[in-house]
């Protein structure tokens, strides 16, 4: 079952639990941080942004995860095949970073004497991601400026319980924002174009479980002239309601039902062709991966196992209408995610 939320209403009850399970096509729930009816420690609050041409990407993150504060920043190199991801942490902020409780409004910036990431929403569909890092990597210095234009009408929104009170996710993923700026690092300038450069936000909002894996893909470009991409996942939570699997065609959004990540190796091996498989046969695709931007973090009551991995797809997707979009080579990625937190 795939159950659409239609109208404005609060996302939280008087006990802290979803009032309404399910997908939409924009941010319809309200998201109130005082309605949390858990401990402050437990809140996780992010906003993550990826920018991506196929040639090379960048990766800003800023979150609140209530006991832990993260801030990150990857450049990846496809073409050289390196990344340099540095992610700083901060104790307890159980809030005070003011990440918005709305993702089409309010700005956030965080950093200390070191770096400093910030991400403007300046309305319109216009948003303006920029900071510094100073020993970024072994040739010093990184900074960036990169603008996202025309941010769609639609996108994947969901409300995900979990099976314990007070528990939820609540996340929108924004695909095919065209790009705009560059990266400085090095001596070289990677310069983002809104011809082939894309955005996505992934806005997180929850109290999520101690232990639990996920599986997260996502891509965007162009196919044919028409911007087309989509977000596919799950492993957490209760999805009975509604999955988060989506395609974006020249900014509609088109609900798919159960896609299957089908990584080899017994999920191990993550630089060998992979599949996906969906239930209704409406996305079919081979994956390539290029770079595996992979890190773990165990300290033993908290852990972090990731293994975001960027490649090429190439397959098919039918849309709603029954038109079906047949990529080659598209730039995206997926990624397993293991966590205790």
């Amino acid at each position: 079952m795939q159950h659409e939320i239609t109208s404005a209403i609060p996302l939280l009850d008087e006990n802290g639990n979803l009032t309404e399970p399910g997908y939409a096509k924009k941010l319809l729930p309200v998201y109130r941080r005082e309605d949390i009816k858990v401990n402050p420690s437990r809140i996780k609050e992010w906003d993550y942004y990826l920018v991506n041409n196929g040639r090379y990407a960048l990766a800003l993150t800023i979150a609140d995860n209530g006991y832990m504060g993260l801030d990150s920043i990857s450049l990846l190199d496809f073409e050289e095949g390196w990344e340099i991801t540095k992610s700083p942490m901060s104790a307890m902020p159980m809030g005070k970073i003011g990440l918005p409780e709305k993702s089409y409004e309010g700005d956030v910036e965080h950093g200390d004497g070191s770096y400093r990431i910030r991400f403007d929403n300046q309305g319109l569909g216009r948003r303006v991601l920029s900071g510094w890092m100073a020993d970024f990597g072994p040739k010093g210095i990184l900074t960036f400026e990169v603008e996202l234009l025309s941010e769609p009408e639609e996108s994947m929104v969901i409300a995900t319980p979990f099976d314990k009170p007070g528990h939820f996710y609540y996340n929108q993923k924004i695909n095919c924002m065209p790009a705009r700026g560059f990266v400085y690092y090095g001596g070289r300038t990677y310069r983002f174009d809104p011809s082939d450069s894309f955005g996505t936000l992934d806005w997180g909002r929850g109290v999520w479980t101690y232990h639990n894996t996920w599986y997260w893909g996502s891509a965007s470009s162009v196919v044919d002239g028409k911007t087309f991409g989509w977000n596919i996942g799950y492993g957490f939570g209760d999805c009975s309601a509604a999955t988060e699997n989506m395609l974006f065609y020249e900014g509609n959004a088109h609900k798919l039902s159960e896609v299957k990540f089908n990584i080899p190796g017994d999920e191990k091996d993550f630089m060998s062709p992979w599949t996906f498989t969906s239930d209704d046969g409406r996305f079919e695709m081979n994956f390539v991966p290029v770079l595996d931007r992979a890190s773990c973090t165990d300290a033993k009551f908290i852990k972090s196992d990731q293994h975001q991995v960027f490649g090429l797809f190439t397959g098919k997707a039918v849309l709603d209408d029954g038109r079906v979009i047949e990529v080659k080579d598209f730039p995206g990625f997926a990624e397993k995610v293991e966590n205790k937190w």
